[in-house]
């Protein structure tokens, strides 16, 4: 079941999202996140009146998707960045994908017009998942970010939706 983050999902989504901080480069976050940081995470995408939905079974969070922002000038209003963070457990068993598709459907009602992924490469999995929604590689940043003694390169994909964006 896909549904509407609560702040109670904040734990569940803290572990998911710690296991990539200590044990790969896919965040450049180095400090693990606790759930009250999480709460303030959800409350400010909430806030912007971005969705942020989590995929669940028997009440636990498989794993959870987001949009926020992607600038604050006006003139970016329409264009938010993405994000996306299945447990590691959940990894190709179509979570992502699920949560990713009801995504880009509620940025499409919202009328956002652009959609923007970052990824630390290299990573199949994100990129295979950002192409499956018709995402582009418009971006390419070389040794931009420094984890575990190693330069790593970022991607940007975008995609546009469906919709014009709302004036």
């Amino acid at each position: 079941m896909i549904r509407p983050v609560k702040l109670s999902d904040a734990n569940q989504i803290a572990a998911i999202y710690n296991h990539y901080v200590a044990q790969t480069v896919i965040t450049f976050e180095e400090d693990l996140v606790s759930a009250e940081g999480y709460c303030e995470r959800i409350q400010s995408v909430l806030d912007a009146g971005m969705p942020w939905l989590v995929s669940e079974t028997a009440d636990e969070v498989l794993g959870y998707a987001y949009a926020g922002p992607w600038r604050k000038r006006a003139a970016y209003r329409f264009t938010v960045e993405s994000a996306v963070y299945v447990s590691h457990q959940q990894i190709n068993r179509g979570t992502g994908s699920a949560l990713y598709a009801a995504l880009l459907d509620e940025l499409t009602e919202l009328g956002m017009h652009c959609v923007l992924g970052s990824i630390a490469l290299p990573n199949d999995a994100s990129v295979r998942l950002h192409e499956r929604f018709g995402f582009e590689k418009v971006a390419h940043h070389r040794e931009v970010g420094r984890k575990f003694d190693q330069w790593i390169d970022v991607g940007f994909w975008q995609l546009q939706l469906p919709r014009e964006a709302k004036p």
